[in-house]
């Protein structure tokens, strides 16, 4: 049986051609952060530096970053053909979701193969890049997979977090109390008694698929991982705490937080999923670290934070294919209708979002908007939510803004904004008013853009013409003519496929959506 690895999944990226291997040495200290930002700027392969300045003599001498920022890599990861559409993806991954399949525990694997305890532990061993010149220290967290667990109820949880190294033994860790182990951390805190983590560095992408999801907290996220592979997760015991993790994994950091406020240390800044660095340092609780398991020459796995234009992070592979299934399936359960697709936009890290829906009934982008700010996960993402039609490409900027431009009057309903909980790490929102430790959480003026046709209009004009027919389109055969004679045309050999496209989104369109 083959083995269910990072490394099974790197030969999957390699067979597709979107890995490459970084033979170059290249320096921890910011160059590849470089490389890395603009790799994903330009949807480049899977990089595993190989050669890192000052780690050819360690025993963790590679990293990974760049390997599940976009569709294709998330196809691979779930089993899909690597061009598998949004779509496509995103129905793979909600039917899977609805069917867990738990772990299995086995008595020991690769990850098993070393283990360092005691004076043996020590951090500046692996390669741990400096991504941001303003980052308070060297960020051991940023693609990790971080599992804790409820003291009362024994419930896993996994999520991606972010932790600065401090000492060989010492990771500083910002724990959000609305977060899922921040809720585990409240409870050892009123025990009192140390919370047991246990961070895993490198195994297969589902687990960062699944870890930066934000599931209901009844759900095991083993349980999801094991449904996106399609069998149960082969998983072991710690070695100095009460948790499991990958068999296979290529190196697992386990430790103690003390929830004692006196044993914090200062952490921060770091430059945050907004792209502007996320506040002055501050004092956060401190993972004393047990012991070090890891597989014979092991990968380091660590990802580019932060966003521009034209320069996303690696988590939008996440959001634009396992939080959208996860958010259909929500939408689903609580009775909201005709949802159709979902898109978060390239760089605003989920701050904006389009929903495209069947329309059925009126007032139906509101109830839409609700119940995407009603999750948990609303507190950090979902500022300003657009709401379309089928006949809008909700991944094509120039249709979502065409359906705002001209069918959307703010004084007509079209928009709607109001004062609620947000994050506390907006850099547009007055500092004062977002303050968590004051506040529990920050502060939005949320935005509704209903940008569907108003149903408050005739839905026809005298001589019955319907009101909203588009008169932009060419009849699909015309359309085909004229990219079969492209060429003879001698206009422009590139725009051939160009037009092609543009007759598969017609046809797609126009069998999906009849005029009204």
């Amino acid at each position: 049986m083959t083995e269910i690895s990072m490394r099974s999944f790197i030969a999957d990226l390699e067979a597709v051609g979107d890995l490459h291997r970084v033979e170059a040495e290249v320096d921890w200290n910011l160059e590849i952060a470089g490389i890395s930002r603009v790799n994903l700027g330009q949807e480049g392969p899977a990089l595993l530096f190989e050669n890192i300045k000052g780690y050819s003599d360690s025993y963790c001498s590679r990293m990974l970053t760049c390997a599940i920022g976009k569709y294709s890599q998330a196809a691979l990861a779930i089993g899909l053909p690597a061009d598998s559409s949004p779509q496509e993806i995103i129905a793979k991954m909600r039917q899977c979701y609805r069917n867990p399949i738990a772990p299995e525990i086995v008595e020991t694997g690769p990850v098993k193969d070393n283990i360092l305890t005691g004076d043996d532990i020590n951090l500046h061993d692996l390669p741990v890049p400096m991504f941001n010149y303003q980052d308070g220290g060297r960020y051991i967290d940023t693609f990790s997979c971080t599992i804790t667990k409820d003291p009362d109820t024994g419930h896993r949880n996994i999520g991606i977090y972010r932790g600065m190294v401090l000492d060989k033994d010492k990771i500083a860790k910002n724990i959000g109390k609305t977060q899922g182990w921040g809720q585990h951390f409240v409870k050892h805190g009123l025990k009192p008694e140390p919370m047991p983590v246990a961070v895993v560095y490198g195994w297969h992408e589902v687990l960062s698929l699944v870890g930066g999801t934000s599931f209901n907290r009844t759900v095991s996220e083993f349980d999801m991982a094991g449904a996106l592979l399609g069998e149960p997760m082969k998983m072991v015991k710690c070695e100095t705490i009460d948790l499991e993790v990958p068999a296979t994994a290529e190196l697992v950091i386990e430790g103690l937080i003390d929830p004692n406020p006196e044993t914090f240390e200062l952490e921060g800044p770091f430059a945050e999923y907004h792209g502007f660095q996320g506040g002055a340092p501050g004092l956060k609780p401190v993972m004393k670290v047990t012991a070090i398991t890891y597989r014979n020459k092991p990968i380091f796995r660590a990802g580019m934070e932060g966003c521009r234009p034209g320069f996303p992070s690696e988590d939008l592979g996440i959001h634009n294919t396992s939080l959208i299934a996860v958010l259909m399936n929500s939408m689903e359960d609580v009775g909201v209708l005709g949802v159709t697709d979902i898109h978060l936009t390239p760089v605003t890290s989920g701050a904006h979002v389009i929903v495209q829906i069947n329309k059925l009934y009126r007032g139906q982008a509101q109830q839409v908007a609700s119940a995407l700010w009603s999750r948990n996960y609303g507190l950090f993402v979902f500022k300003h939510v657009v709401v379309v039609e089928q006949d809008i490409d909700i991944r094509d900027p120039e249709a979502v803004d065409w359906a705002i431009a001209y069918r959307v009057d703010a004084g007509q309903g079209g928009l709607t904004t109001f004062k609620c909980a947000g994050s506390p790490m907006d850099p547009a929102v007055n500092p004062i008013i977002r303050n968590p430790k004051k506040y529990g959480a920050g502060q939005w003026t949320r935005m509704l853009i209903d940008a569907t046709r108003d149903w408050d209009f005739d839905l026809e004009q005298p001589g019955g013409q319907p009101r909203f027919q588009q008169v932009y389109r060419l009849p699909i055969d015309l359309e085909q003519q004229i990219c079969e004679r492209w060429q003879e045309y001698g206009i422009s050999p590139e725009y051939v496929s160009e037009a092609r496209r543009e007759v598969l989104t017609l046809e797609k369109t126009m069998k999906l959506i009849p005029d009204i």
